[in-house]
């Protein structure tokens, strides 16, 4: 919809229901991606992006048009996923869901063997450290410039570059690791 044209957002003082389901239609599924990713739950990711997105309905005088809507967005989400985590209870309790993927092949073994190499690289990717699993997934699942990733989680650049070239490497090692131990 032309609403949803990155020019409008900026100039907006308020937001009716009209435009919010507009805009949760549009990156609701990838707030809460993001959200899962971060807090590894599905309630806490219900329950982040209905912030996120009450956040924005109530504050969208605040969005400057300096990045994106769906940065901005994305920015929110992991903000108020850091800060679910930093709470006292989040400390005390911790579960822990598999992503699985929901891609179809033609064969049962060939879809068997993709869903293992999947979760595996999914276990790898959840065990990293939020700083190196968050610049990894905002990288590599939403393709977000380094700028970009800057912008979202308040670092520099340097930083955001350095943190993922570490990501990289342990998610690497990891790998290495895990295929070393099956071979033998």
């Amino acid at each position: 919809m032309k609403r949803l044209e990155e020019s409008y957002w900026k100039h907006l003082k308020v937001m009716d229901a009209g435009l919010l389901r507009e805009l949760m239609n549009k990156y609701g599924q990838e707030v809460w991606n993001l959200a899962f990713i971060l807090t590894k739950r599905n309630d806490l990711a219900d329950d982040i992006t209905q912030e996120v997105f009450l956040s924005a309905y109530r504050n969208i005088d605040l969005f400057r048009g300096e990045s994106s809507i769906k940065t901005w967005l994305l920015s929110i989400a992991r903000n108020t996923s850091v800060n679910y985590l930093r709470s006292a209870f989040m400390r005390k309790v911790t579960l822990m869901a598999w992503v699985s993927s929901k891609e179809t092949s033609p064969s049962a073994e060939h879809e068997a063997l993709e869903q293992s190499l999947s979760d595996d690289i999914w276990r790898i990717v959840m065990k990293l450290p939020l700083k190196f699993r968050e610049v990894l997934i905002l990288a590599g699942k939403y393709d977000m410039s380094m700028k970009e990733i800057a912008g979202v989680l308040g670092v520099s650049e340097g930083t955001v570059k350095s943190r993922l070239a570490r990501a990289r490497q342990k998610v690497k090692a990891n790998w290495k690791e895990g295929t070393a131990y099956e071979r033998v």
